[in-house]
């Protein structure tokens, strides 16, 4: 299953009610929807869900922290170059509660960054050295260290980096890179190398 597919698979199963209190509360009366069902047989390209909200600008400063948080190595390409910057505005864009919360986290969260390496480099993000793009990430990459200015930063951060591991993964070059064989027919089974086995004391 490519990226495009399962984020079409993820989406439709945010539209649905989560059982238990909010499932209960839709129970019996009349809630705003979000439209009809999407067609998970059809392979959706860029407005056809929904407004995208990211500029120009926002997107090339979401390409550039995409490629930071998984640059291209000798197994796989960066995750920028994989379009992980255009899931990320999909996902974004999408009109859904938690959707709409990442939305506002990202689009400031990207202003924020944008502004750090102008003030302190003098370019936009996307213009800086990959020197400079690690200086400011590495104030902001973990939350329980960052200083007490950087904490709304490491926040954003620390969304931007799942969403981006999440688009990465599952695209074909992702599962790749994760060496995941699933889904692939094998005529052997040897079983776990002795070297696992000892690790958990089964041996």
């Amino acid at each position: 299953m490519d990226r495009r597919t399962t984020l079409q698979w993820m989406l439709a199963a945010a539209a649905l009610p989560s059982w238990g209190q909010s499932g209960a509360a839709t129970m019996g009366r009349k809630t705003l929807g979000y439209g009809t069902d999407p067609d998970l047989v059809k392979s959706y390209r860029g407005v056809e869900l929904w407004p995208l909200t990211m500029s120009e600008p926002q997107r090339r400063t979401a390409a550039a922290l995409c490629n930071v948080i998984i640059p291209a190595d000798e197994r796989s390409p960066g995750a920028a170059q994989l379009d992980v910057h255009l899931f990320i505005d999909e996902w974004i864009s999408a009109p859904y509660p938690s959707h709409i919360k990442d939305r506002r986290q990202i689009v400031n969260g990207l202003a924020w960054i944008d502004s750090e390496s102008k003030l302190r480099f003098g370019h936009s993000f996307a213009q800086t050295s990959e020197a400079q793009q690690h200086a400011i990430c590495d104030d902001i990459c973990w939350a329980e260290k960052a200083a007490p200015r950087f904490a709304a930063p490491a926040k954003f951060f620390a969304r931007f980096r799942d969403l981006t591991a999440g688009g990465f993964y599952t695209t074909p070059d992702g599962a790749k890179d994760l060496r995941y064989v699933g889904n692939t027919p094998s005529q052997t089974f040897d079983g776990p190398p002795l070297a696992v086995l000892n690790l958990v004391g089964v041996s």
